[in-house]
């Protein structure tokens, strides 16, 4: 077998790098920014990490200033605890997406897979852009569903709350690339629906534990 000369080997190498360098110009950054849960308390964003297409994630979960959020081309919110301005979001291109364990218009605010059965009202899921009030943005995707609580007597709040973060969690990973970027028709929200604030929560809701069944019985006797 022929032996390759020296130069030959050298420029077989320089060859192989500046290919290797102008595809990894090629596939451009994506910057995602992931604000509220964690790795350790949802799949999302290790979902995102390994997409492709050049996307990575940064995770906050504290008030965020203009500039900072200016360098992302993506935006998503799940379980953030903070209010997000109007100034923010005048200052950014892209919509900030939310995910909300209920069926919107009703339920806006905290405790939604609560109020959903004590007030009869659907549950599901949805996710929607941010806009300055709270739950009150554009909906681009949403899920009703049906827990059939007197059929299901026994279920608990906190196993209806996994349901739906499984629910949220597997429609956002269905429709991953669409919703990145932001390829997706929204809407308005339809009706006024509900809202609750965290205070609101009545004294017959001692832990998250306890029966639905029961506990709706004990809220109507209030």
């Amino acid at each position: 077998m022929k032996k390759l000369s020296k130069k030959k080997v050298t420029n077989n190498f320089l060859k192989c790098t500046l290919l290797k360098n102008f595809f990894t110009i090629l596939t451009v950054t994506k910057n995602c920014l992931f604000l509220g849960y964690n790795k350790e308390t949802t799949t999302l964003i290790d979902s995102i990490n390994e997409l492709g297409g050049g996307w990575t994630v940064n995770h906050s979960d504290t008030v965020l200033s203009n500039e900072f959020v200016k360098k992302y081309d993506a935006i998503v919110s799940f379980g953030y605890r903070h209010i997000i301005k109007q100034e923010l979001l005048d200052s950014i291109k892209i919509p900030i997406i939310n995910l909300h364990i209920a069926y919107l218009p009703y339920n806006k605010g905290a405790h939604p897979n609560f109020w959903s059965f004590v007030e009869n009202t659907p549950a599901g899921i949805t996710i929607h852009e941010v806009d300055k009030g709270i739950d009150t943005g554009r909906i681009i995707l949403n899920k009703m569903i049906d827990f059939n609580i007197i059929k299901n007597k026994n279920l608990s709040f906190s196993q209806t709350y996994k349901i739906l973060i499984n629910e949220i969690e597997n429609l956002f990973k269905e429709n991953i690339k669409q919703l990145l970027n932001k390829d997706y028709e929204g809407h308005p929200q339809i009706g006024k629906g509900s809202y609750h604030n965290s205070k609101d929560l009545p004294p017959v809701l001692k832990s998250w534990d306890q029966k639905i069944y029961n506990t709706i019985l004990d809220y109507n006797n209030i």
